[in-house]
């Protein structure tokens, strides 16, 4: 095997962009059994070219990851701006161009491994500082563990948007927008009334339950005693 350090010409970093897309999409819309040859189809190169840039399938679906990932930090820099609004959530699911980048990382959530994981984290990292800037500009309650809170609201609109998904499955998983905004327009109301006036009309059920487990440890715990 060659060891050269030879720059790589740019129609070389070309195919290997297309084919990562083209591997991101057939993904998305098959899932992460969809072989090289499909793949290599969907492009119009061989599947030889496909194992000359990439190596193996292990290793496309790595680039992959990594490309996908650096998408999410663009969508996550983007929200920035209207972040107010709407939560990086809603900014990555509804902004077209990501549509198939969404797709993607729902096989991955599916799928589980490092891409699922990592996105998961930079969610909940997210959620916490939203939610503590709420917090200190004093439009949200503080919480005894705000930590687990916004790992709590993280998991639960994930896990709302793919048990919609695997209940009312799109005819494309690679083309979710539209799919994205009624999921999003259906669930607002209820959600805003939850956060905003609450559900239950006692705190007997929270006042039983830190008398059983107590307060746990953090700087908020002393604020709600």
């Amino acid at each position: 095997m060659r060891s050269d350090k030879r720059s790589v010409p740019l129609s070389d970093l070309t195919a290997r962009a297309r084919i990562r897309d083209a591997a991101i999409e057939r993904f998305a819309r098959d899932g992460f059994g969809a072989g090289l040859r499909t793949v290599a189809g969907d492009v119009g190169v061989s599947p030889a070219l496909v194992l000359h840039h990439f190596g193996s399938k292990d290793r496309l679906r790595q680039a992959c990851d990594e490309h996908v990932l650096a998408q999410i930090r663009t969508a996550k820099s983007e929200s920035i701006v209207d972040a107010g609004t709407r939560s990086f959530l809603e900014h990555f699911a509804t902004a077209e161009r990501y549509s198939t980048i969404l797709g993607y990382v729902l096989r991955s959530l599916l799928d589980g491994g490092p891409l699922a994981r990592a996105f998961v984290q930079h969610m909940i990292d997210d959620a916490e500082q939203y939610v503590g800037a709420a917090v200190s500009a004093g439009l949200a309650v503080p919480s005894r563990d705000e930590r687990a809170r916004s790992r709590y609201l993280t998991l639960s609109a994930l896990g709302a948007m793919m048990l919609s998904i695997t209940l009312d499955p799109p005819e494309d998983l690679s083309n979710l927008t539209g799919f994205m905004r009624r999921f999003f327009a259906e669930i607002t109301l209820p959600t805003l009334e939850l956060y905003t006036e609450g559900f239950l009309t006692t705190r007997r059920m929270l006042d039983d339950y830190l008398l059983y487990v107590g307060d746990p440890p953090g700087e908020n715990a002393a604020q709600h005693s």
